[in-house]
């Protein structure tokens, strides 16, 4: 069923859209007046990014709790995983983040998440406030209203990160911190002698867009390494729960790949006879999961998006995990994902490396040697359709090793492999394939995409 058009901001993982028109201040009002009734929360803790329209989000958002009659925990001007760690580490029983991460700058939104850091999405709780919404649920603001009070949590989460930091010295770095949050913390972290740019918070993203995974936003970092010859290159988005990675090569470093770099950092050195296990998203490429056959880990393959992602991680037990669109979520951070953290464990790695004679595009190229269509956007409105046409193509004629169906499908070959899914938000088909050889990627894609072209 369509979504009326006031409700649009309401997503899969989160609530997010243009502010002022698919996000307005009323509609935000509400959200905050339901949500503590949906989360049964006494208290919610907010932080909010730099964004133009976030102050306006955030007295909305908390007229909305208090007219509830709850209270208010005021963060200020938070990165994303600094909201995580005070709702666990503090016993929150929820938090709300004010971002639309790394949406251009008139967009904005809210990350929730419950007790104990549970990510908080359409299917356990959103959707519930959407429907109150929808109904009109009479809004009576109590005779006792809550309180707004301010907190300080950029003291206890950079001593958290702090206890990350290893000896770098050796290694020459830039960092592009996207005119975004990672901005407070990126100096007290990597310190003086790294090369940072546009690490100013700014709401207005004068540099570029704070989305790492466009081309155009990695222009000014991959320069940055080549003109400085640096050893690595960090990018985040602009809540800083994601970073990216430039090789000393100027070269983008695929963030799943990233995944199987984390092996030496958690395992190296570490016996263990039992498997540990690792959460990957569907799109992630089969050579992480070959490579980190060398620590004894079991790979769970899960679906996109931190609602699933860290929720599924925490089920299975698993030690970290990560996705396509670099987001890495740690069991010793609540499950949750942390740009920064991610950072600091990459970097004391890349060092490792670096002191035994071998650069990080070499490392990288032990990791994986398959070939890669990168993640291609069919425009289609009958998307299940269309995936449901390829899948059955290939069950008749070349049967899978493996298959997954959800998140669309992941068909595992022995020498390939393939994922196609439908996006939740807008009238995409998004299809990734890898093979050994260019030859086998051009093939297989070729009988892909003319079944595709079936439904354009």
């Amino acid at each position: 069923m369509k979504k009326p058009d006031h409700l649009k901001a309401f997503k899969a993982y989160d609530i997010r859209g243009k502010w002022e028109e698919e996000l307005t201040p009323d509609l935000v009002y509400r959200i905050g007046y339901y949500l503590p009734r949906v989360l049964n929360a006494g208290k919610i803790l907010v932080g909010r990014d730099v964004r133009l329209s976030s102050e306006a989000m955030f007295r909305a958002l908390s007229r909305g709790i208090t007219d509830a009659g709850f209270d208010v925990a005021d963060a200020g001007l938070s990165t994303t995983p600094m909201v995580y760690h005070g709702t666990g580490k503090l016993g929150f029983d929820a938090s709300v983040m004010i971002t639309a991460s790394h949406n251009p700058k008139d967009h904005n939104g809210l990350k929730v998440s419950g007790k104990e850091v549970q990510p908080i999405g359409y299917d356990n709780g959103l959707k519930e406030v959407e429907s109150m919404i929808i109904r009109d649920v009479p809004i009576k603001p109590v005779s006792k209203k809550g309180n707004i009070f301010k907190i300080d949590l950029q003291a206890q989460y950079l001593a958290f990160l702090q206890q990350y930091v290893s000896d770098f010295s050796d290694l020459n770095i830039s960092i592009d911190c996207s005119d975004g949050m990672a901005a407070l913390f990126a100096n007290k972290l990597f310190g003086r002698d790294v090369h940072y740019l546009n690490c100013r918070p700014d709401g207005n993203f004068p540099a570029h867009d704070p989305n790492p995974l466009e081309p155009e936003n990695r222009e000014d970092i991959i320069e940055a390494v080549k003109t400085r010859k640096s050893d690595i290159g960090l990018i985040f988005d602009g809540d800083a729960d994601r970073v990216m990675f430039i090789d000393e090569k100027g070269k983008f470093v695929s963030p799943d790949l990233i995944i199987a770099l984390l092996g030496h950092y958690f395992f190296d050195g570490k016996k263990q006879e039992q498997k540990r296990t690792v959460v990957q998203d569907i799109r992630t490429s089969k050579a992480v999961g070959e490579y980190l056959q060398q620590f004894n880990v079991k790979m769970v393959t899960w679906r996109v998006g931190r609602a699933y992602g860290a929720t599924k991680l925490k089920e299975v037990k698993g030690i970290y995990g990560g996705e396509l669109a670099g987001h890495y979520y740690f069991r010793d951070f609540y499950y949750s994902d942390s740009g920064l953290l991610a950072a600091l464990m990459v970097l004391k790695t890349i060092t490792r490396f670096h002191r035994e004679g071998t650069g990080f595009s070499e490392l990288i190229s032990h990791i994986s040697g398959y070939f890669n269509t990168g993640e291609v956007n069919f425009r289609i409105e009958e998307k299940q359709a269309a995936m449901d046409a390829v899948k059955t193509w290939f069950f008749e004629n070349e049967p899978p090793d493996k298959f997954y169906d959800f998140d669309g499908y992941r068909l595992e070959f022995d020498e390939w492999w393939f994922n196609i899914r439908p996006s939740n938000t807008e009238p995409y088909l998004r299809f990734l394939a890898e093979a050994k050889t260019k030859k086998l990627l051009d093939e297989k894609t070729k009988i892909i995409f003319n079944i595709i072209s079936r439904f354009k």
